[in-house]
């Protein structure tokens, strides 16, 4: 451990009084320590003002994330190099807490050194804005800040922790240039002024030795502590700004929580509105862990320039190797439990897991379920569920996603023929199928238009007809209408409609004549008329840019039929004076199939082994190949699947 010599001396003197004095009160009790992540815990404390030998005036929540560095699991991180990195101007790129945790698969993340945006300084209103970091910052054994003259010229914010390639950290409290000798540093991050050293609380003399008007008072805090031995690493957060849930910490308070903690020697990193603590879920999504003073007013994080987190591996518990097997419309979990318990699973779209599976009420350690009636291409949430006696257990939420079969088939491009109409058909059944359409105003390929500034050369697909202008305004009509023929061959169930689109500005399409989309027009059940106008218009006003629609369910099955079908579209202008009118569409559909699995038999000596390698099966055998079939006792959703040749010719399947 490096220490200041004259100023560390100065620190002890002014903090032995304090310490002593503090410690004749019952003061606040840190809670207990819960596995998060292997090697990692967290912890939580809280001060209740209201309590007697607790800080008299302030409620505080403390959450402090205790890492274990001697786990072979366990990294270290902290913001890697900005692209095009430019010392002292580019260092990092701004970017949340959170989006760091998910953009590098961190289990565990807060913020770090202090920065400054250009622009926007410690507050910087995007993502990836280029940042300078104050003091040492090196991140996989590359520097990205050094120490130097210039940021330490009025605030010298040095109080460094460094980590050698195998984890043994070293704090240096005053960093200053040119700095310590970072040989052999592998990871190493920079905050304000030390607050614990050598076990005692430090804080109140950084009052007098890091002269700030600001940050001295009652603030949000984050903290980084190492444990005596060195094991630990601890890094804490406590709320502030929000009253009557957490005030904020004085630096005394900081360090007094530290100890708690299990900190031997500990620094004040940068925070206020930038501290943030965040976890990983099983899906990899961010969870804050603290409540920050930041987050309720802007309704994100704040961008900052410099953060700190960890690698690590899930926690082993009660269920292991659990694994999903999915296919389109059906699903196989599997997993086992370190003893013998019932099987159950919840599962559902969103996390709520709002359906679950039929109890299996005997004790075992290897469990499936079969999952059925799931829709293709669609991801699902699961959690496995376990009990033994009294004793119930609950794995962490996880996320399978099913396949989706299709084949895709072409019903017309934008080369497609349209017939068009320019009056007004309010009440007409112009979308039926058995419409006459043959005396329309006019008819032809590609994409129609009509625009007072001739032909937009930057629409990508090749211009078509030009229809006409209203003659009593100069302007394009209102409202135009669109219908043609095209032909259907497979059969209805399971099909998705997919249309690719360049319409200027709201449309509303129509099926066989019956409406199945609306596109930037009111919603229904709003009525649609003539001179009703589009709510939005595509791109920046014209029809430069494609819009997708996918249509499945119901409103497709019901309506398209095997044989001819119409398509028609009515396309509106946002405006009553608007210059232009664009229509140009192109359909295709997707078709489910059966994708059949593979079921491999091996023979070795009296014994039968079956695999599969897809989920959503059940195995089923008969004695004669036309049956008849029944289930495998179990029944068997899992592969492999081993029984004895009892010498009697068995035929086996798969079954969904």
């Amino acid at each position: 451990m490096k220490k200041q010599g004259p100023v560390f001396r100065a620190f002890l003197s002014l903090t032995l009084l304090f310490a002593a004095a503090f410690w004749a009160q019952a003061s606040p009790v840190f809670g207990p320590w819960t596995p998060i992540f292997k090697g990692i815990d967290h912890g939580v404390g809280t001060n209740n003002p209201n309590i007697a030998g607790n800080f008299p005036n302030e409620w505080q929540v403390v959450h402090c994330v205790r890492v274990d560095l001697t786990d072979p699991d366990i990294q270290l991180f902290t913001t890697p190099r900005a692209s095009s990195y430019v010392a002292e101007s580019r260092e990092t790129l701004t970017q949340t807490v959170p989006a760091i945790l998910q953009q590098y698969k961190l289990q565990v993340a807060s913020d770090g050194n202090f920065y400054n945006a250009n622009p926007g300084g410690s507050d910087p209103t995007s993502a990836g804005v280029n940042c300078e970091v104050y003091g040492l910052q090196i991140s996989s054994g590359i520097v990205v800040s050094a120490e130097t003259s210039a940021e330490y010229s009025g605030d010298p914010r040095a109080a460094s922790l460094l980590f050698s390639t195998n984890k043994q950290p070293m704090f240096v409290f005053k960093n200053l240039p040119p700095g310590t000798n970072t040989t052999g540093i592998y990871t190493a991050i920079t905050g304000f002024y030390p607050i614990v050293s050598n076990g005692v609380n430090i804080g109140a003399a950084s009052i007098s030795a890091y002269p700030d008007s600001w940050i001295h008072l009652s603030q949000p805090r984050t903290a980084f502590g190492i444990s005596q031995n060195g094991r630990y690493l601890y890094l804490m957060t406590i709320d502030g700004r929000q009253s009557g849930y957490s005030d904020g910490a004085l630096d005394s308070e900081t360090a007094y929580w530290m100890l708690q903690c299990g900190a031997w020697n500990a620094i004040n990193m940068d925070g206020g509105g930038s501290t943030a603590l965040y976890m990983a879920d099983s899906t990899g999504n961010p969870v804050a862990l603290n409540h920050s003073s930041y987050l309720p007013g802007y309704g994100r994080e704040r961008y900052i320039g410099s953060h700190f987190g960890v690698f690590a591996k899930p926690v082993p518990g009660f269920f292991t190797n659990v694994l999903a097997l999915p296919d389109d419309t059906a699903a196989t979990i599997t997993w086992t439990t370190i003893s013998p318990a019932t099987t159950q699973l919840k599962y559902g779209l969103t996390t709520n897991l709002n359906l679950t599976t039929t109890l299996n009420s005997a004790l075992v350690t290897n469990h499936a379920v079969l999952l059925t009636n799931l829709s293709p291409a669609t991801g699902y949430y699961f959690a496995a569920l376990g009990t033994i006696g009294t004793n119930q257990y609950t794995s962490s939420n996880l996320f399978f996603v099913t396949t989706n079969y299709v084949t895709t088939t072409t019903l017309f491009d934008f080369a497609n023929i349209w017939n068009y109409m320019t009056a007004n058909l309010d009440g007409v059944a112009w979308t039926a199928r058995g419409y006459d359409d043959s005396s329309w105003t006019g008819s032809g390929p590609g994409v129609l238009w009509a625009d007072d500034r001739g032909p937009n050369a930057n629409i990508p697909i090749a211009l078509g007809m030009e229809m006409p202008w209203d003659p009593n305004t100069g302007f394009p009509f209102y409202t135009y209408y669109f219908r043609t023929h095209f032909a259907f061959t497979n059969g209805v169930s399971g099909v998705t409609l997919l249309l690719e689109t360049y319409i200027d500005d709201g449309a509303v399409f129509y099926l066989n004549g019956t409406e199945i989309y609306r596109l930037r027009m009111a919603a229904a059940p709003t009525v649609i008329y003539n001179a009703t106008l589009a709510i939005g218009y595509p791109c920046s006003g014209d029809a430069t840019c494609p819009y997708d629609v996918s249509l499945s369910g119901p409103v497709i099955t019901t309506n398209l039929v095997v044989g001819d079908n119409v398509l028609a579209v009515e396309v509106h202008n946002y405006n009553a004076q608007s210059p232009d009118i664009t229509f140009g569409l192109s359909a295709a559909c997707t078709v489910p199939y059966i994708s059949k699995p593979k079921l491999d038999l091996a023979c070795s000596n009296s014994a039968v082994t079956m695999n599969w390698s897809r989920g959503g099966y059940t195995l089923q055998q008969a004695n004669a190949i036309t049956g008849a079939w029944s289930d495998v006792p179990g029944p068997v959703i899992r592969s492999p699947f081993t029984t004895n040749n009892s010498g009697a010719a068995r035929f086996f399947r798969l079954r969904k």
